[in-house]
């Protein structure tokens, strides 16, 4: 597996630091960009690389770090908070968005897919968020936020909703809307907020693939006409990394156009 590589010399700043998963493509690229925009340092990592990624670390090369390593692999996750910790000297907000969605009726899916989606649907996100949260209990809270940290969680409408040939994947977004309302209770005391995002389905990678007849069938159960796109659900995770949202926790927002699948 691979792990986090060393960070270069530290970088000094008053911005807050965001760390995304699974920054290279689709949502997580779209949160990578907003996050910039306004002005955060952000680290991402992902299983693989992608032009518009390397293109924005080309113009941001000071305050955006990237890393290659899979969600599922808990050494490499651990391993990359610390190179950001190292790099930027604090972590501000998580937004564990890494994920995989397998399509196939439970009776016929291998244990080996079971398995993958747990390792980085479930387990990535919840290491990640483990590592940021060690974090937020020690560092000095920040005067550009308000607490000691945010982390998002994005699930799936199909969490609540369900839809035939995704049992095992809503599994693991269901798992985490649980997670974060659970922890958001053990730990806002200490002023960590958790909440979660549960997006509809968007124009992204996945939905490529579609047939036009799903397509059509999707758009008709969506009140609002549409698929969702990525900068749709960003403006959701923008505003609960922010202290804007101070006295949220333990929330799943649903962004899908009143519809869902």
């Amino acid at each position: 597996m691979a792990t986090a590589p060393s960070p270069t010399s530290p970088v000094d700043g008053a911005a807050p630091v965001a760390i995304v998963s699974g920054g290279s493509r689709g949502l997580g690229h779209a949160v990578v960009e907003r996050l910039l925009e306004r002005g955060d340092r952000v680290a991402t990592f992902s299983r693989g690389r992608s032009g518009r990624l390397d293109d924005l670390a080309s113009r941001h090369p000071e305050r955006l770090f990237t890393a290659t390593l899979d969600a599922g692999d808990p050494i490499a996750v651990a391993s990359f908070v610390g190179a950001t910790i190292a790099r930027f000297g604090r972590i501000d907000s998580c937004v564990a968005n890494a994920a995989i969605a397998a399509e196939g009726v439970l009776a016929t899916m291998p244990d080996t897919t079971i398995a993958e989606l747990l390792a980085v649907n479930v387990q990535g996100s919840i290491v990640l968020v483990r590592e940021c949260v060690r974090q937020w209990l020690v560092q000095p809270r920040s005067g550009t936020t308000d607490g000691a940290g945010s982390a998002v969680l994005v699930s799936s409408s199909v969490a609540a909703r369900g839809s035939p040939g995704l049992a095992v994947y809503a599994a693991t977004k269901g798992a985490l809307e649980a997670f974060a309302r659970s922890l958001a209770r053990e730990v806002g005391s200490r002023g960590i907020r958790v909440n979660s995002v549960a997006p509809g389905f968007l124009e992204t990678d996945l939905s490529a693939s579609l047939s036009v007849g799903d397509r059509a069938r999707l758009v008709r159960r969506t009140p609002l006409g549409r698929l969702g796109m990525p900068e749709d659900v960003v403006g959701a995770i923008d505003f609960l990394t922010d202290s804007r949202s101070a006295f949220i926790t333990g929330q799943t927002i649903t962004v899908d156009g009143g519809g869902g699948f």
